[in-house]
């Protein structure tokens, strides 16, 4: 989107976005920059979605992603609307991506150096283990070219154009496995079996298990390797200043605020109502929640026809989550550190039959890494999604005893030892995103073309689009702001009244106050 677009009619248009997730975030910003007026309705009482925290003895404590990969994805949401990222926030690249450890007493460390991590292997491993991981990195990296702009970059992927692209390179089928699952192929690949432990663990960034999702999640791991970084002062700064610049092109925020309907007059969207029966005038409706919610009526019942059922239902993983302050005690951590268990099995079968692993691998944030005394931790147990609408405790001392006693075998232990209140578990998350059912990454990638049954920006029902995680192309916080790209592209492309003359200011707010029938025009709303 060139950066002097601007929408021009006698009235400008009215975008409602439900959710202030990061998708919503960015494509409200956006269709602002372009003269939408743009007000975002949010449940919560402020942005950020899953990208959330809670508070602790030593500050706000990440309950949610942890850092930022493909960060080319937001310098240049930035600079479309004519800003620098980094006048908004401080990235801080990570040197070491992730330490991992194992029980056998070893640890291996994988670097933002890619030459500096086929060292570590080669002495953690031997020269094997390192041949290995030179040939799959490879691999990762061909693969994750080769679909990054048909798969990614388009707003709707289609199988005819990723088969045009294979068979262009057929060199890539052996390298896509399409016949087998990512720990099959990653079995195949590593002789040494914590690699393949290790690489699998990133079906589970997009909420998949590595026994049931595709090999070609193997590429993930290509995401990661081009670079990592942290936010000074947490995730929330990243939530935080794309609400500053939201609000600075003009959107609109009403906090507090739960939407239950859309209210639709002869196939035309008039409006949406809130819980407390006000009414929010708008010619279109951006939804930035699990698609889910509206097969399940969470917005009444006519926008239950916009996704299919088959779109939504099989859903990815959730997770026990603790977020806490304490002083850790044990082996040197990383910003990343993850022990595993000694048979991904025991983690992942269990997961499948909808319990609590058995012998669970676990991933730690140390948010304030190197610090003495006082430091924030985020611990992530990979669990089941879940229909139970509320947690036992008996499933929070499980919780409890099973992730700490766990650690204590390695020696960590943290003072004080969390209390249930830092948890949340899968029930939780259902609870804070309706009709989720706690998964944290909408529908499920298992399956060779799980990824091309995503629901797309547009839906069935004209006016209504949709963003977020749960959209494609996916989880994770870049796949979420390439969905609010695409939303606000097909938005445009819809209303069809682009113009390049220049944008002009405009001036927007925040309102947790009642609102009025209709959000008010910002002030350059009519040109």
């Amino acid at each position: 989107m060139e950066t002097s677009q601007r929408i021009i009619c006698a009235q400008d248009p009215t975008l409602t976005v439900i959710g202030a997730g990061i998708g919503g975030l960015c494509a409200a910003i956006r269709l602002a920059h372009a003269g939408v007026r743009v007000t975002v309705l949010e449940r919560a009482s402020d942005v950020g979605g899953k990208m959330r925290t809670l508070p602790s003895a030593a500050g706000p404590v990440d309950a949610g992603p942890t850092v930022m990969t493909m960060a080319p994805v937001f310098e240049r949401l930035f600079a479309d609307v004519g800003e620098t990222l980094s006048d908004h926030i401080t990235l801080e690249p990570l040197s070491t991506l992730a330490r991992h450890y194992w029980h056998d007493g070893g640890h291996l460390d994988l670097m933002a150096d890619p030459e500096a991590t086929a060292a570590n292997i080669r002495d953690w491993g031997g020269a094997q283990a390192e041949a290995d991981y030179r040939r799959f990195a490879a691999n990762a990296r061909a693969l994750f070219e080769a679909f990054d702009a048909p798969m990614m970059g388009t707003p709707e992927p289609s199988q005819m154009a990723l088969t045009l692209q294979v068979l262009r390179a057929p060199h890539l089928i052996p390298k896509m496995a399409p016949w087998f699952t990512l720990a099959q192929s990653l079995h195949r690949q590593f002789r040494d079996k914590r690699l393949a432990q290790l690489f699998g663990r990133y079906a589970t960034y997009v909420g998949g298990s590595p026994y049931q999702s595709p090999a070609l999640l193997g590429l993930i791991s290509h995401s990661e390797a081009r670079g990592v970084w942290s936010v000074k002062g947490g995730m929330r700064q990243l939530a935080q200043a794309l609400k500053s610049l939201a609000v600075a092109k003009g959107v609109i925020f009403q906090f507090d605020t739960a939407v239950t309907r859309i209210e639709i007059q002869s196939g035309t969207i008039r409006g949406v109502i809130a819980k407390d029966g006000r009414r929010f005038a708008t010619d279109q409706v951006l939804f930035n929640g699990d698609p889910k919610a509206l097969q399940d009526g969470v917005l009444g019942q006519t926008a239950r026809q916009a996704v299919p059922q088959t779109a939504v239902q099989t859903r990815s993983l959730s997770a026990h989550v603790h977020a806490f302050a304490a002083e850790p005690k044990g082996p040197e951590l990383a910003h990343h550190t993850v022990f595993f268990g000694r048979d991904s099995r025991t983690e992942f079968d269990p997961i499948a039959q909808g319990q609590m692993p058995r012998d669970p691998s676990l991933y730690i944030c140390a948010q304030d890494h190197p610090r003495d005394g006082l430091q924030r931790f985020e611990i992530i147990m990979n669990g089941p999604a879940t229909t139970a609408g509320h947690t036992t405790e008996r499933e929070i001392e499980q919780c409890q005893t099973l992730v700490f006693e766990t650690l204590a075998q390695f020696g960590l232990t943290f003072s004080p030892r969390p209390t249930p209140q830092t948890l949340t578990t899968p029930a939780m998350f259902g609870q804070l995103f309706p009709a989720s059912n706690g998964s944290l990454y909408g529908q499920s990638p298992h399956g060779l073309t799980a990824s091309l049954k995503r629901p797309t920006a547009r839906t069935g029902l004209t006016g209504l689009y949709l963003t977020g995680g749960g959209t494609h192309p996916g989880a994770g916080i870049p796949m979420a702001a390439l969905s609010g790209q695409h939303a606000a592209a097909a938005i445009m492309t819809d209303l069809a009244l682009t113009s390049t003359s220049p944008k002009t200011a405009m001036h927007g707010g925040m309102s947790t106050a009642s609102a009025p029938a209709a959000p008010a025009p910002s002030a350059s709303s009519v040109s």
